[in-house]
């Protein structure tokens, strides 16, 4: 008799296998560059499998773009937590260790603004997925400067997202030598100017 739980676990496997083979893909090659038979045979799996579990590609493309928030918070909070109750300290080792992932000779931007860029139509659901990742982002970033006490936290907190962003897509125009790695020390002239203006 077969085990009831193999049954259980393996479209989980193939979902998985599916879902980091279309972030690879998705990543490297652009989202609207790869098509669901890419996805499938570079994964080991079947079109059935892949369509058992995401009813379409684009329910797909949000559950990837769904990860990399996750990746995204990963790393926002391992600042906060690295430096509890220092702002300031929490914005430059965030701002610090974007620099360094960002001179990767493989990273390739954020995969949620990379997203925004590839669908501009208005209601899609990977642009919403990417607008909602960058609206929250725009807020946690607007806190931490009302925590610094600044006189315009939101001015201090979109200024910082300015700088996040033009880290993400520089990365992508400049092979080498990247400003990208100058970010983190634009963020805490940045803070330190506008804490000197309050």
């Amino acid at each position: 008799m077969a085990d009831p739980k193999s049954s259980e676990t393996t479209p989980l496997r193939a979902a998985d296998k599916i879902r980091q083979t279309a972030r690879e893909l998705f990543y490297r090659d652009g989202i609207r560059a790869v098509g669901v038979d890419e996805i499938v045979a570079r994964a080991g799996v079947t079109k059935p499998s892949l369509y058992r579990t995401y009813r379409s590609k684009d329910e797909l493309t949000v559950a990837v773009l769904l990860e990399s928030t996750e990746t995204f918070w990963g790393y926002f909070d391992e600042a906060i937590l690295a430096h509890p109750g220092d702002p300031r300290a929490q914005l430059l080792a965030f701002f610090a260790a974007l620099a360094e992932r960002t001179v990767q000779n493989d990273y390739r931007g954020c995969p949620l603004s990379n997203a925004a860029v590839e669908y501009p139509q208005k209601g899609h659901i990977a642009r919403a997925a990417a607008q909602d990742h960058k609206g929250e982002v725009r807020q946690r970033l607007r806190d931490k400067a009302r925590e610094l006490g600044v006189a315009n936290p939101e001015a201090l907190g979109d200024a910082l997202l300015l700088l996040l962003e033009g880290a993400y897509l520089t990365t992508q125009l400049f092979d080498t030598g990247r400003p990208s790695a100058e970010v983190g020390r634009a963020a805490a002239a940045l803070i330190d100017a506008y804490r000197g203006a309050s």
